[in-house]
């Protein structure tokens, strides 16, 4: 499973990492100087989480970065996780 928000979709990226070295020229340094360039991954904080639905009536488990979790605590549980089309309306019952 891979590391990825299911209500925002950010996941993993890739960047660099500078490595500087020296003394700064106010310091009587000869400048800092950058020694060399490194790739590396920045990962999302992916939690498990299992979240109350009021409107549902039940329980509903998600994998949700650290950002998304406040989303739910401010807008609620029911709106966040049906504009991100991970339950269906409640009340919407097919005969």
């Amino acid at each position: 499973m891979s590391k990825t928000c299911q209500i925002t979709n950010r996941g993993t990226r890739s960047g660099g990492s500078l490595a500087r070295r020296g003394l700064a020229k106010k310091d009587g340094g000869v400048g800092i100087r950058t020694t060399g360039h490194n790739k590396r991954t920045f990962q999302v904080n992916v939690q498990r989480k299992r979240i109350w639905v009021p409107e549902l009536g039940k329980h509903v488990r998600v994998r949700l970065s650290a950002r998304a979790l406040k989303t739910v605590q401010k807008n609620g549980a029911y709106a966040t996780l049906l504009k991100a089309g991970l339950i269906k309306p409640a009340g919407k019952r097919s005969s």
